[in-house]
């Protein structure tokens, strides 16, 4: 019988800790396992004083991280309510654990990264694209929130740009990626081995490696929205971004479309979550985090999101509420109360 492989891969190559989800076949999906072994992973490294930096990457050519493994908790979370909380729980510990390590963080962020990607490179100084770069916050379109820290991350973006990604789970590749400071750098993947061999033998300052890699990623289409998306998502009430929305020209009422098509009560709670993150720690941004998707799965919308976009796949789902009037500010604050079970805690 063959051994089966571990799902992370933890090696220290020369004076970097590197840290290589392996689950090519399922898109280096994050389950609760691999949550556990790369927290572990990084509060060693941060006692360890021959570790420089730590380097994460994904097996296989497509993905660095699609997300979290979203499908199980669809199947077993209504049922399982230890099962759901000791996910989000652990898998929001070991974001802290990354944006707090102390130790210099880089992402080769190379394919597909969403939802839990996301959390596992945007905490860091260093998030490195190639031109197979495919970076998304997709939650509202199956019922759940920007998680993982991301109300914190996206608050932080230059003006309502992170709103925008949240709300519309649009799709972003490396040159917008540079444009709004997600990606730190742009590396072509042909030069990622060689990066590599760098990042674990170089004497170098770390930054200095980095830029000596650092190209232009080409022109970034979102410079061109950018006061559209300003104007329209600087409103503090899903209402209100909408009929700015409706009022706009094509590409304004496009966005408003795809809104149309997201889970209303994800969107008016990522909506909250991204302003009370504004300003805040991001140990704050995930307690309100962990507190709401506590709440959701007490809810309808995400698991009829899975639903459709997962196991039956119609790309159906019948949201309820059906529409954004009938959620009140009451149903959004409902979810900022500690659950029953206790917050997340940090110690």
């Amino acid at each position: 019988m063959t051994e089966t492989a571990p799902e992370v891969l933890v090696e220290r190559r020369g004076h970097a800790l590197w840290i290589t989800l392996n689950r090519p076949q399922a898109l280096n999906a994050l389950n609760h396992p691999m949550a556990v072994t790369i927290h572990r992973a990084v509060i060693d490294a941060m006692g360890d004083h021959e570790v420089q930096h730590i380097v994460i990457d994904g097996a296989g050519e497509r993905a660095f991280c699609a997300g979290g493994d979203v499908a199980l908790l669809g199947r077993e979370g209504r049922q399982n309510r230890a099962l759901w909380e000791t996910f989000f729980h652990d898998e929001y510990r070991m974001n802290q654990a990354i944006a707090r390590c102390g130790k210099p963080w880089v992402a080769l962020i190379d394919g597909i990264t969403m939802g839990g990607g996301v959390g596992l490179s945007i905490h860091g100084p260093y998030s490195i694209a190639t031109e197979r770069t495919l970076f998304a916050m997709p939650e509202t379109g199956i019922g759940l929130i920007p998680d993982v820290g991301g109300t914190h991350a996206l608050a932080k973006l230059p003006g309502e740009i992170g709103t925008w990604l949240a709300l519309t789970g649009a799709r972003l590749k490396a040159a917008d990626l540079r444009y709004c400071g997600i990606a730190s750098h742009y590396v072509p993947s042909a030069h990622l081995p060689t990066l590599c061999d760098l990042l674990a033998t170089s004497h170098e300052p770390l930054a200095e490696v980095l830029a000596a890699f650092d190209e232009v990623a080409g022109e970034p289409s979102l410079a061109a929205y950018r006061d559209a998306i300003d104007y329209h998502f600087g409103h503090d009430r899903m209402e209100d971004i909408m009929a700015s929305l409706d009022a706009g020209d094509d590409w304004a009422q496009e966005q408003a479309a795809t809104i149309r098509r997201m889970s209303p009560i994800s969107c008016k709670l990522s909506l909250a979550g991204l302003r009370a993150a504004r300003g805040v720690e991001i140990e704050d941004a995930l307690i309100n985090e962990y507190r709401m998707v506590c709440e959701i799965r007490n809810g309808h919308d995400f698991f009829e999101g899975i639903r459709a976009q997962l196991i039956d796949k119609d790309r159906n789902p019948k949201w309820q509420p059906a529409t954004l009037e009938a959620i009140s500010d009451d149903d959004v604050a409902r979810h900022f109360e500690v659950p029953e079970t206790g917050d997340l805690t940090f110690e």
